[in-house]
């Protein structure tokens, strides 16, 4: 399924209408557009999209600007500086709010927050802008604690009012895997030591929250390496996992967007710098399953790098936005699609054993902590005829009972579950003891192999030369029987010629005896 583009004359006031279910569209735009770009950061709020910064062709922007998603214009945002800046209002604009890419923007009460990023003037601890959506003043907000180094590529997620910092890159381009925490409310910087195995270093990745306690974190890349991998952190633990997934198969990506929407993580474009990402996916964060909302053709503007992607609500439908990014040129076209609603039962978080009973437990905590609260000779029931009928408290109590030993069990549960884990660590433990002492033998038959192949080599390096001596003695052998063949001839040629020598002396003593 691709996308298509709406129709020119038909009524704008009503396209949100007119759009099928899971397909993107290309709206139309009254008057100019924006600059095309990629690597900016977005956010709709009261139905409009406003995005901030990017890049193009190597140039670091600065404008705001605002798409109306009911009248479909874009318009530019004329920022003001904060009152206690010592900044002029000439100067204001791109002193406070600097060229910059690959930052990241949250919206949170009247307020956009626009953290790291690249910008013109790099820094050494990561700045946090401030755009009030009212007055449109803008500033620097000052923040405490243990500020993170400054970064671009990252990931910004909202828990609460906390934001949440994971991976980037820093300005000397070393890759990053740390988790930082920053209280909206304090302003002040916390760093999160967490357990079990991290995300390896990376960026220009996604990040979606779950049920305001799981961080998931999918693809990015290194410097080499492009990741189609997905890890949670436990927001109440502070444990790392990769836990399993089913589903459509993924491929490697980075530079794609990902918004979250109840229990649905949308995924848009990337790809690995030769081909860009031509599916839209959908990770249900209950159940870990992947799946392909859509597939659009090669080279669309849609399969690119460094677009957005942000979600809206007009007239009670759910929107996907995605606008801008790079796929070999830069793109400046605004797509919506259209959500099927979904059944937003909850199903147990994550399907596994300790996951399974750790969200029991909480359900029911959570239904007797509400049931000691309420005044159940006040809680009345309707009998088939609508008359009233009030609920006995024996019943209650039985119910209360029965949550009770329930929640006793699944204690009990979550108690084995940690046991099998604990020991399931032991035995991972012993593993990694003799995968170690394996690789020291395998090393160690490694050297003895070298040692041995250089013996071999010095044996077939003699074993040459005896071949050598073997080929010489037989030419000596030869020649030995050649010498030996010529003596026997001088001696046959000397017996003959003694034999003659001694019959001619007879005959002469013949003659002078005669």
């Amino acid at each position: 399924m691709g996308a298509e583009e709406i129709k020119t004359d038909m009524d704008i006031s009503s396209w949100p209408s007119d759009l099928a279910h899971e397909q993107w569209v290309a709206l139309p735009v009254s008057g100019a557009r924006p600059s095309a770009r990629y690597k900016h950061a977005a956010v709709v709020a009261d139905e409009k999209l406003y995005i901030t910064g990017g890049s193009r062709n190597g140039r670091y922007l600065s404008d705001i600007q605002v798409f109306d998603l009911r009248s479909l214009t874009w318009s530019s945002l004329k920022l003001k500086i904060e009152p206690s800046d010592d900044k002029s209002e000439e100067n204001g604009l791109q002193e406070v709010l600097p060229g910059i890419s690959d930052h990241s923007m949250i919206k949170w009460e009247n307020e956009l927050f626009l953290l790291g990023g690249h910008p013109k003037k790099s820094s050494d601890a990561m700045i946090v802008h401030f755009i009030n959506l009212e007055t449109h003043v803008c500033g620097v907000m000052d923040t405490f604690g243990a500020i993170p180094v400054a970064r671009g590529g990252h990931s910004v997620t909202l828990v609460g009012s906390k934001l949440i910092v994971f991976g980037g890159e820093d300005r000397s381009r070393k890759l990053l895997n740390d988790v930082h925490v920053l209280d909206l409310q304090t302003m002040s910087w916390s760093v999160v030591e967490a357990t079990r195995t991290p995300p390896a270093p990376r960026f220009d990745h996604s990040a979606a929250v779950h049920s305001e306690r799981y961080l998931l974190i999918f693809g990015g890349c290194s410097h080499s390496v492009f990741f189609n991998d997905l890890h949670v952190l436990d927001l109440q633990t502070m444990e790392w996992s990769q836990p399993q997934v089913q589903g459509d198969l993924v491929s490697p990506r980075a530079g794609h967007a990902g918004i979250s929407i109840d229990e649905m993580w949308y995924i848009v474009g990337g790809g690995d710098n030769n081909n860009g990402c031509p599916e839209t996916l959908a990770l249900n964060m209950s159940k870990l399953v992947w799946s392909t909302l859509t597939t659009l053709k090669e080279r669309h503007p849609l399969a690119s790098e460094g677009l957005s992607i942000c979600s809206a609500v007009i007239d009670g439908e759910k929107y996907l936005v995605a606008f801008g990014g790079y796929n070999g040129k830069y793109n400046n076209e605004v797509f919506v699609m259209k959500l099927k609603p979904r059944d937003l039962s909850h199903p147990k978080i994550f399907q596994s054993p300790a996951a399974a009973a750790a969200a029991a437990s909480v359900t029911a905590a959570y239904a007797l902590a509400k049931s000691e609260k309420l005044e159940f000779p006040q809680i009345i029931d309707l009998n088939s005829n609508g008359v009233e009928k009030s609920v006995p408290q024996k019943d209650i109590n039985i119910k209360i009972n029965a949550i009770k030993e329930e929640k006793k069990a699944l204690e009990s549960s979550i108690v084995e579950v940690r046991a099998e884990n604990s020991r399931m660590r032991e035995k991972i433990d012993e593993l990694k003891i003799n995968h170690t002492e394996l690789s020291k033998e395998l090393q160690s038959v490694q050297g003895q192999l070298i040692s041995e192949r250089s013996r071999c080599f010095k044996l077939e390096a003699q074993i040459a030369e005896l071949q050598k001596m073997l080929e010489s003695l037989q030419t000596v052998e030869n020649e030995v029987q050649i010498l030996r063949r010529q003596k026997s001839a001088l001696e046959q040629e000397m017996e003959e010629l003694s034999s003659a020598q001694r019959q001619g002396a007879g005959g002469v003593w013949r003659w002078i005896a005669g």
